[in-house]
């Protein structure tokens, strides 16, 4: 299941897998009354061409179907995991994934699923009491290694297991998954500043910018600036791309970048495949439905666009 060099680890085309991603988190969120659909909608390329294509990753270490949790790490704790174990054993020549964003758990989910590191019915355990699989993503739910739900704490943890990676000669890269909403964040600046200043350039970042965070648009939160020119100040290696187009992830991570991290700004809608959606920006983090009547005109209308039966939707 591992993939390099452009060839698919699936067998599917990368296209096919983010509308698949897609219809799963919308079909989710329509049955469960809300849930992360503009995140899918930006993102879906973007974890199909991570997962698909480019990220070196072995086979998957833990069930299809995941466990139950196990509890915290101890030394008495034994049945204690993460969920890196979905994306493959941590061996030298293997990359690593830091999904930055804990509330992207549900698009990764979904991907996991699409690419067949995990079962349809893992999806069914969302959010539920003493599941793994977690509304916002844990260390121990699928797919994730560590928690990062203070957002802006990833690329400092792809970080410094980057640089311990080079210093023990290990050619398997670190990819951090982030947001845009984590420049909002002072300790994101530090992490590029740091892994700039160590030659940390078996970083790699893919960054989400649907220029969106939980309380809103980014712009009424907190002006960021040229966040390109930014990043470039503090020492990384920038490319700016549609976070939509296949070809442009191909060609961006191509890019030579000696001594430095190499951070990729996808720029993204958070309507893509579901355009309904932006009569309710900005109010777009969470999706939940005003009434019956707004879940069943979206169920309808998103069905649609995705080219899917509307879901059949619970009597109210």
């Amino acid at each position: 299941m591992a993939a390099k060099n452009g060839n698919t680890s699936s067998g599917r085309a990368t296209e096919e897998i983010a509308l698949g991603i897609r219809r799963r988190v919308f079909e989710h969120s329509m049955r469960n009354g809300g849930g992360y659909l503009s995140q899918a909608c930006s993102a879906a390329e973007q974890f199909a061409w991570l997962y698909n294509e480019e990220l070196r990753l072995g086979e998957p270490t833990l069930p299809m179907v995941p466990n139950l949790f196990a509890g915290v790490p101890s030394a008495n704790n034994l049945g204690y995991h993460t969920g890196a174990g979905y994306n493959g054993p941590a061996e030298p020549g293997y990359d690593r994934l830091i999904i930055a964003p804990a509330h992207y758990a549900l698009v990764a989910y979904a991907t996991l699923i699409e690419v067949g590191r995990m079962a349809p019915a893992g999806l069914k355990m969302f959010n539920k009491d003493g599941s793994s699989v977690e509304m916002i993503g844990a260390e121990h739910s699928p797919g994730m290694e560590v928690h990062n739900g203070t957002l802006g704490i990833g690329l400092s943890t792809g970080a410094g297991l980057a640089i311990g990676r080079k210093r023990r000669g290990e050619s398997g890269r670190v990819w951090v998954y982030m947001s845009d909403g984590e420049v909002q964040e002072g300790q994101t600046w530090e992490a590029v500043q740091a892994a700039a200043h160590h030659e940390i350039d078996n970083l790699y970042a893919m960054m989400d910018v649907n220029k969106q965070q939980c309380d809103g648009a980014m712009e009424t939160v907190m002006r960021v600036g040229n966040v390109a020119r930014k990043l470039a100040d503090f020492g990384a290696a920038v490319v700016e791309i549609d976070g939509h187009d296949l070809e442009a992830m191909r060609l961006a991570v191509k890019m030579q970048h000696p001594g430095k991290p190499l951070i990729i700004l996808a720029h993204s809608s958070p309507f893509r495949g579901m355009r309904i959606l932006e009569r309710r920006f900005p109010r777009l983090h969470y999706v939940r439905f005003d009434s019956e009547e707004e879940r069943s005109e979206m169920n309808a209308a998103i069905s649609t666009e995705l080219g899917i039966t509307p879901v059949r939707l619970p009597a109210s």
